[in-house]
């Protein structure tokens, strides 16, 4: 199995992004605000924390919705039911507007991307594997899958297809038995989320399956994106809207193949939904505990966009619709708004003034178009070529940060609350 399986779906030229919701500055999610700016909570819903991290600024350790307009700033989008959220510049790190962004809550599957950032560096690619009973004995039940079998050979490729587009539970614990097991997962991300400075992250399964204890938050969510993102890999699968996955295989027969495709419906329209213009994956994720949660990134022009949003309120399609509207919020609103705060750099980031390549287990593009349009450039790269294929460059592992900047991280970035 190789990269020339992959099949990839070619998002309309003609998309448009969605209009723009305008509503009173300061909006905050239904029902409406008490008149001070801050939202009002349901009878019987939980609150926010008074008092959350104050990591990437003080502002973003306070409830409720955090936004400085500046003149001819856009306003927010009105009736967000999401208990958290965050836009911010997947570049510069600027969060330009935030609600309830350190509220620690069950991340679903989109703990996958941590999986992915940790593990993805550690195996190559090509590398086979041959699927055993007892390394498919832990998925929880209900787990989704993507019908990983035992006693059959699976490329590591295949396997974060799997992942990334099934969000397969399955595949996430044959990864991990690949990495030592799911104990020795468990302590890979955790060491890697701390590295990273997403403190708000505690991880008990690799999967994002719900665990007591197990939680993150809508801005660790996106600082694990941005990291993610630096990777070519990372952005081939989240980027892959459909490929072919390997099935049953019998003795003097050619395996068979079956079509899977990505559960990001604002990458490929299921559910009704339109496609978000130049959109580039990156992980959802739905469970009891969870509700519905979306990290996305988008590029309009030369501007890229990370959102998430976590438990909205609403039926299947919420968590995107929402995404959506603060995706357009975000791009009218880039340059018109104060940044509330900032995604920090990792404890281990290099600031001197030149960047090293992400480490990445690429493959060579064949032809017949094997891993076309994968990550960044799939998206992106559409719509009739206005929108440019992002560099792998523009999102090195070890990003140089300026000294001067980095200094100035320091001095805002708090430390994570009691």
């Amino acid at each position: 199995m190789s990269a020339k399986k992959t099949a990839m779906a070619v998002l309309s030229a003609a998309l448009l992004a969605p209009s723009l919701f305008t509503v009173p500055s300061h909006a905050s999610p239904a029902p409406p605000a008490d008149g001070k700016g801050q939202p009002q909570q349901a009878p019987g819903a939980p609150a926010p924390p008074a008092s959350m991290s104050t990591v990437g600024g003080a502002l973003l350790g306070k409830p409720g919705v955090q936004v400085n307009p500046l003149a001819g700033a856009p306003t927010l989008p009105a009736n967000l039911t999401g208990r958290s959220w965050i836009v911010a510049d997947a570049e510069t790190g600027e969060v330009l507007a935030a609600n309830n962004a350190h509220w620690r809550l069950p991340p679903a599957s989109t703990m996958k991307m941590l999986f992915a950032d940790t593990l993805l560096p550690g195996l190559p690619k090509d590398r086979l594997h041959k699927v055993t009973e007892q390394e498919l004995a832990g998925v929880g039940a209900g787990s989704s899958l993507v019908g990983i079998k035992e006693g059959l050979e699976y490329a590591v490729h295949d396997l974060w297809l799997g992942v990334f587009l099934r969000s397969g539970n399955d595949a996430v614990h044959v990864l991990s038995a690949m990495n030592g097991g799911i104990e020795k997962t468990v302590r890979d991300m955790q060491a890697h989320a701390e590295e990273l400075q997403a403190l708000d992250t505690h991880v008990v399964s690799p999967d994002g399956y719900d665990a007591p204890g197990q939680v993150s938050s809508a801005y660790d969510l996106t600082l694990i994106a941005r990291s993610g993102l630096q990777k070519q890999d990372f952005r081939e699968y989240c980027g892959t809207a459909s490929a072919r996955f390997p099935g049953e295989q019998e003795a003097g027969k050619p395996r068979e193949f079956f079509e899977i495709q990505n559960t990001n419906r604002l990458m490929t329209g299921a559910g009704g939904l339109t496609p978000y213009k130049g959109i580039a994956g990156v992980k959802n994720g739905n469970t009891t505990m969870a509700g519905a949660t979306f990290t996305g990134l988008a590029q309009h022009g030369d501007k890229k966009l990370l959102v998430t949003v976590m438990n909205t309120d609403g039926g299947a399609n919420s968590v995107y619709e929402e995404t959506a509207q603060l995706l357009d919020w975000g791009f009218a609103a880039a340059g018109k708004v104060k940044p509330v705060g900032e995604l920090v750099p990792p404890h281990g980031a290099d600031s001197s003034p030149h960047g090293s390549p992400a480490k990445s287990h690429d493959r060579d593009r064949s032809a017949d178009g094997a891993g076309r349009g994968g990550g960044l450039g799939t998206a992106l790269g559409v719509a009739g070529g206005a929108l440019a294929v992002v560099a792998v460059g523009a999102y090195a592992v070890n990003r140089r940060w300026p000294l001067a900047e980095r200094g100035r991280r320091k001095e805002r970035a708090g430390t994570d609350a009691p």
